[in-house]
């Protein structure tokens, strides 16, 4: 089993913002899927299924993004699944908007979500895509530009960016993250 951890802040006020493209990825995969939202457990949304022959969860933390470790504990607590199983799905501001970048370990890089996840399971080693948002022009505040959201203009690397994504995670369900990464680094 693997469980995809798609990092955001519950509520409509914040579905369009950069810092959630981490639910926007996981609400396409589960489109692409036939998977539901269906159950609310260990602080999250949570949609089960089959994705290409896997049996797969989708989780949406509803902690705010920088409490999203809580959510990945109770849940790693609840079900006794491991860590190398999970893949963290998140906005990133040193990747540029519409790319995606995978890593199977790193620092927090200021990401307050990853943050939090690297405190709740003691460890920088655990698998992640990356979604490009930029970093915003100099002079405006960091917490307003991932608060906003998209400029029209960018709606197609957007798109595209989420598509990727679900590819990048969909590929790496059959095939060891370094293929995955290889394949989508690029």
């Amino acid at each position: 089993m693997k469980w995809i951890v798609g990092l955001g802040n519950p509520g409509p006020q914040y579905a369009k913002t950069k810092h959630n493209v981490g639910f926007m990825a996981l609400d396409e995969l589960a489109s692409r899927n036939g998977i539901a939202f269906n159950q609310n457990k260990c602080k999250s949304v949570i949609g089960e299924g089959m994705i290409g022959g896997v049996k797969t969860v989708l989780i949406k933390p509803m902690t705010f993004m920088n409490l999203s470790g809580e959510a990945v504990r109770a849940y790693m607590d609840y079900y006794k699944v491991k860590l190398e199983d999970m893949i963290v799905v998140y906005d990133d501001l040193d990747t540029e908007l519409g790319k995606i970048r995978l890593r199977y370990q790193g620092s927090a890089g200021g990401h307050n979500g990853i943050k939090s996840i690297i405190q709740h399971t003691g460890t920088q080693s655990f698998n992640r895509v990356r979604m490009g948002i930029s970093r915003p022009e100099p002079g405006f505040a960091i917490v307003d530009y991932v608060l906003s959201t998209f400029a029209k203009k960018d709606g197609d690397k957007l798109h595209s960016m989420i598509m990727d994504t679900c590819d990048a995670v969909e590929f790496s369900l059959q095939h060891t993250f370094e293929q995955t990464m290889a394949k989508f680094n690029g």
